[in-house]
Protein backbone atom coordinates (compact mmCIF):
# COMPACT_ATOMS: atom_id res chain seq x y z
CA UNK A 1 0.00 0.00 0.00
CA UNK A 2 2.80 2.54 1.18
CA UNK A 3 4.88 1.48 -1.96
CA UNK A 4 1.92 2.01 -4.52
CA UNK A 5 1.16 5.49 -2.76
CA UNK A 6 4.56 6.13 -2.95
CA UNK A 7 4.92 5.56 -6.53
CA UNK A 8 1.82 7.49 -7.34
CA UNK A 9 3.97 10.28 -5.39
CA UNK A 10 6.64 10.11 -7.29
CA UNK A 11 5.09 9.76 -10.82
CA UNK A 12 3.06 12.78 -9.67
CA UNK A 13 5.98 15.08 -9.08
CA UNK A 14 7.91 13.61 -12.26
CA UNK A 15 4.96 14.53 -14.43
CA UNK A 16 5.06 18.18 -12.65
CA UNK A 17 8.31 18.50 -13.33
CA UNK A 18 7.95 17.73 -17.41
CA UNK A 19 5.87 19.86 -16.96
CA UNK A 20 8.02 22.73 -15.77
CA UNK A 21 10.32 21.74 -18.34
CA UNK A 22 8.26 22.03 -21.16
CA UNK A 23 7.46 25.71 -20.51
CA UNK A 24 10.78 26.57 -19.82
CA UNK A 25 11.93 24.94 -22.73
CA UNK A 26 9.37 25.63 -25.24
CA UNK A 27 7.10 28.08 -23.50
CA UNK A 28 3.83 26.12 -23.94
CA UNK A 29 2.20 23.99 -21.51
CA UNK A 30 -0.74 21.25 -21.65
CA UNK A 31 -4.08 21.95 -19.26
CA UNK A 32 -6.29 18.84 -19.60
CA UNK A 33 -9.55 18.79 -17.46
CA UNK A 34 -12.60 16.86 -17.78
CA UNK A 35 -13.48 19.08 -20.56
CA UNK A 36 -10.92 18.09 -22.53
CA UNK A 37 -6.89 18.97 -22.98
CA UNK A 38 -5.77 22.34 -24.11
CA UNK A 39 -2.43 23.23 -25.44
CA UNK A 40 -0.66 26.47 -24.96
CA UNK A 41 1.78 28.15 -26.94
CA UNK A 42 3.17 31.44 -26.16
CA UNK A 43 4.47 33.60 -28.63
CA UNK A 44 6.64 36.50 -27.22
CA UNK A 45 9.67 38.71 -28.08
CA UNK A 46 10.99 38.79 -31.19
CA UNK A 47 9.92 35.83 -33.59
CA UNK A 48 13.81 34.53 -34.42
CA UNK A 49 14.24 33.34 -38.35
CA UNK A 50 17.40 31.87 -39.89
CA UNK A 51 19.62 34.31 -37.81
CA UNK A 52 20.08 33.44 -34.12
CA UNK A 53 19.41 36.45 -32.18
CA UNK A 54 21.91 37.43 -29.73
CA UNK A 55 21.26 35.66 -26.01
CA UNK A 56 19.82 38.64 -24.39
CA UNK A 57 16.71 39.35 -26.86
CA UNK A 58 13.60 37.22 -25.83
CA UNK A 59 12.64 35.06 -28.23
CA UNK A 60 10.35 32.36 -30.32
CA UNK A 61 12.37 30.30 -32.23
CA UNK A 62 10.23 28.95 -35.39
CA UNK A 63 12.38 25.19 -35.47
CA UNK A 64 11.15 24.90 -32.01
CA UNK A 65 7.37 25.72 -32.78
CA UNK A 66 6.48 24.62 -36.26
CA UNK A 67 6.93 20.15 -35.37
CA UNK A 68 5.18 21.51 -31.73
CA UNK A 69 2.04 22.54 -34.33
CA UNK A 70 2.33 19.28 -36.17
CA UNK A 71 2.93 17.16 -32.85
CA UNK A 72 -0.42 18.97 -31.64
CA UNK A 73 -2.49 18.24 -34.66
CA UNK A 74 -1.99 14.81 -34.97
CA UNK A 75 -2.21 14.02 -31.23
CA UNK A 76 -4.98 12.00 -30.23
CA UNK A 77 -4.65 13.66 -26.52
CA UNK A 78 -4.86 16.94 -27.67
CA UNK A 79 -8.59 18.70 -28.03
CA UNK A 80 -7.51 22.46 -28.81
CA UNK A 81 -5.11 25.25 -28.87
CA UNK A 82 -4.82 28.12 -27.18
CA UNK A 83 -1.99 31.11 -28.48
CA UNK A 84 -0.62 33.90 -26.05
CA UNK A 85 0.99 36.77 -28.31
CA UNK A 86 3.34 39.00 -26.96
CA UNK A 87 5.00 39.92 -29.39
CA UNK A 88 7.45 42.98 -31.51
CA UNK A 89 7.46 40.74 -34.69
CA UNK A 90 10.72 39.39 -36.64
CA UNK A 91 11.20 37.42 -38.99
CA UNK A 92 8.93 37.42 -41.81
CA UNK A 93 9.30 33.71 -43.52
CA UNK A 94 9.42 32.69 -40.27
CA UNK A 95 6.20 34.25 -38.84
CA UNK A 96 4.48 33.20 -41.78
CA UNK A 97 5.46 30.12 -41.84
CA UNK A 98 3.96 30.09 -38.04
CA UNK A 99 0.84 31.52 -38.82
CA UNK A 100 0.34 29.17 -41.94
CA UNK A 101 0.67 26.26 -39.73
CA UNK A 102 -1.72 27.08 -37.10
CA UNK A 103 -4.31 28.54 -39.80
CA UNK A 104 -4.42 24.86 -41.57
CA UNK A 105 -5.21 22.78 -38.42
CA UNK A 106 -7.84 21.00 -38.01
CA UNK A 107 -8.55 21.23 -34.43
CA UNK A 108 -9.86 24.58 -32.81
CA UNK A 109 -7.52 27.11 -32.48
CA UNK A 110 -8.29 30.56 -30.74
CA UNK A 111 -5.63 33.13 -30.03
CA UNK A 112 -5.15 36.02 -27.37
CA UNK A 113 -3.24 39.43 -27.97
CA UNK A 114 -1.79 40.44 -24.64
CA UNK A 115 0.54 43.56 -24.82
CA UNK A 116 1.35 43.59 -28.06
CA UNK A 117 0.85 41.72 -31.21
CA UNK A 118 2.98 43.68 -33.90
CA UNK A 119 4.36 43.48 -37.16
CA UNK A 120 4.47 40.18 -37.84
CA UNK A 121 2.55 39.67 -34.84
CA UNK A 122 -0.91 40.49 -37.04
CA UNK A 123 -0.88 37.65 -39.33
CA UNK A 124 -0.45 35.03 -36.14
CA UNK A 125 -3.12 37.07 -34.40
CA UNK A 126 -5.57 36.26 -36.85
CA UNK A 127 -4.42 32.85 -37.91
CA UNK A 128 -6.11 30.95 -35.50
CA UNK A 129 -9.76 30.26 -35.98
CA UNK A 130 -11.26 32.68 -33.19
CA UNK A 131 -9.23 35.79 -32.35
CA UNK A 132 -9.03 37.90 -29.26
CA UNK A 133 -7.46 40.91 -27.61
CA UNK A 134 -6.71 42.62 -24.75
CA UNK A 135 -8.26 46.12 -24.06
CA UNK A 136 -5.26 47.67 -23.53
CA UNK A 137 -3.38 45.60 -25.95
CA UNK A 138 -1.77 47.45 -29.35
CA UNK A 139 -1.04 46.20 -32.95
CA UNK A 140 1.31 47.82 -35.15
CA UNK A 141 0.89 47.65 -38.76
CA UNK A 142 3.79 48.87 -41.18
CA UNK A 143 5.05 47.80 -44.52
CA UNK A 144 8.07 45.50 -44.99
CA UNK A 145 11.51 46.69 -44.01
CA UNK A 146 14.85 44.95 -44.38
CA UNK A 147 18.32 44.61 -42.21
CA UNK A 148 21.52 44.85 -43.67
CA UNK A 149 22.65 45.58 -47.26
CA UNK A 150 20.20 46.57 -49.61
CA UNK A 151 20.43 46.80 -53.52
CA UNK A 152 18.88 50.09 -54.87
CA UNK A 153 17.18 48.35 -57.89
CA UNK A 154 13.96 48.51 -59.14
CA UNK A 155 13.84 44.58 -58.96
CA UNK A 156 14.76 45.21 -54.74
CA UNK A 157 11.19 47.41 -54.36
CA UNK A 158 9.40 44.72 -55.86
CA UNK A 159 10.35 41.79 -54.20
CA UNK A 160 9.79 44.47 -50.81
CA UNK A 161 5.98 44.81 -53.24
CA UNK A 162 5.44 40.57 -53.10
CA UNK A 163 6.14 39.70 -49.92
CA UNK A 164 4.15 42.54 -48.63
CA UNK A 165 1.20 41.09 -51.02
CA UNK A 166 1.74 37.81 -49.01
CA UNK A 167 1.04 39.46 -46.05
CA UNK A 168 -2.07 41.43 -47.34
CA UNK A 169 -3.56 38.25 -48.55
CA UNK A 170 -3.01 36.34 -45.53
CA UNK A 171 -4.75 38.67 -43.20
CA UNK A 172 -7.23 39.38 -45.44
CA UNK A 173 -8.07 36.02 -45.81
CA UNK A 174 -8.10 35.22 -42.10
CA UNK A 175 -10.09 37.92 -41.18
CA UNK A 176 -12.71 40.17 -41.77
CA UNK A 177 -10.94 43.52 -42.10
CA UNK A 178 -11.07 45.17 -45.89
CA UNK A 179 -8.13 45.03 -48.02
CA UNK A 180 -8.09 48.80 -48.62
CA UNK A 181 -8.74 49.56 -44.73
CA UNK A 182 -5.17 47.50 -43.67
CA UNK A 183 -3.44 48.79 -46.88
CA UNK A 184 -4.05 52.63 -45.23
CA UNK A 185 -3.21 51.90 -41.83
CA UNK A 186 0.10 49.78 -43.32
CA UNK A 187 1.05 52.78 -45.34
CA UNK A 188 0.14 55.51 -43.19
CA UNK A 189 2.15 58.71 -42.35
CA UNK A 190 1.99 61.40 -39.35
CA UNK A 191 1.04 58.51 -36.93
CA UNK A 192 4.54 57.32 -36.15
CA UNK A 193 7.41 59.13 -35.32
CA UNK A 194 10.09 58.73 -37.94
CA UNK A 195 8.47 55.52 -39.46
CA UNK A 196 5.30 54.31 -41.79
CA UNK A 197 2.37 52.71 -40.55
CA UNK A 198 -0.10 52.48 -37.35
CA UNK A 199 -0.80 51.28 -34.23
CA UNK A 200 -4.21 50.22 -33.33
CA UNK A 201 -5.99 49.25 -30.16
CA UNK A 202 -7.99 46.74 -28.66
CA UNK A 203 -11.66 48.14 -29.41
CA UNK A 204 -10.03 49.77 -32.60
CA UNK A 205 -8.97 46.33 -33.85
CA UNK A 206 -12.04 44.47 -33.43
CA UNK A 207 -14.19 47.57 -35.30
CA UNK A 208 -12.19 47.48 -38.17
CA UNK A 209 -12.75 43.32 -38.47
CA UNK A 210 -8.82 42.49 -37.70
CA UNK A 211 -9.58 40.94 -34.55
CA UNK A 212 -12.72 38.90 -33.50
CA UNK A 213 -13.51 40.06 -29.93
CA UNK A 214 -12.29 41.71 -27.08
CA UNK A 215 -11.71 39.72 -23.81
CA UNK A 216 -8.85 37.97 -21.61
CA UNK A 217 -7.80 34.43 -20.87
CA UNK A 218 -11.30 33.47 -19.12
CA UNK A 219 -13.17 34.82 -22.26
CA UNK A 220 -10.75 32.78 -25.05
CA UNK A 221 -10.99 29.80 -22.84
CA UNK A 222 -14.68 29.68 -23.04
CA UNK A 223 -14.67 30.05 -26.41
CA UNK A 224 -11.93 27.15 -27.22
CA UNK A 225 -14.18 25.05 -24.96
CA UNK A 226 -17.38 25.62 -26.98
CA UNK A 227 -15.42 24.83 -29.94
CA UNK A 228 -14.14 21.95 -28.43
CA UNK A 229 -17.67 20.80 -27.48
CA UNK A 230 -18.82 21.59 -30.93
CA UNK A 231 -16.32 19.48 -32.80
CA UNK A 232 -16.96 16.43 -30.27
CA UNK A 233 -20.82 16.67 -30.70
CA UNK A 234 -19.88 16.93 -34.60
CA UNK A 235 -17.91 13.61 -34.88
CA UNK A 236 -20.17 11.66 -32.61
CA UNK A 237 -23.08 12.78 -35.08
CA UNK A 238 -20.89 11.55 -38.10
Amino acid sequence: MDETKQTAETGSEEGGDQRQQQIVDMGSSTIRTERGTIHTLTIVGQIEGHQVLPSSAKTTKYEHVMPLLAAIEESDEVDGLLVLLNTVGGDIEAGLGIAELIASMSKPTVSLVLGGGHSIGVPLAVSAKRSFIAPSAAMTIHPVRLNGLVIAVSQTFNYFARIQERIIQFVTRNSRVKREDFTRLMLQTGELAADVGSVIYGEEAVRLGLIDEIGGLSDALACLHQMMDEQKTGSAAE
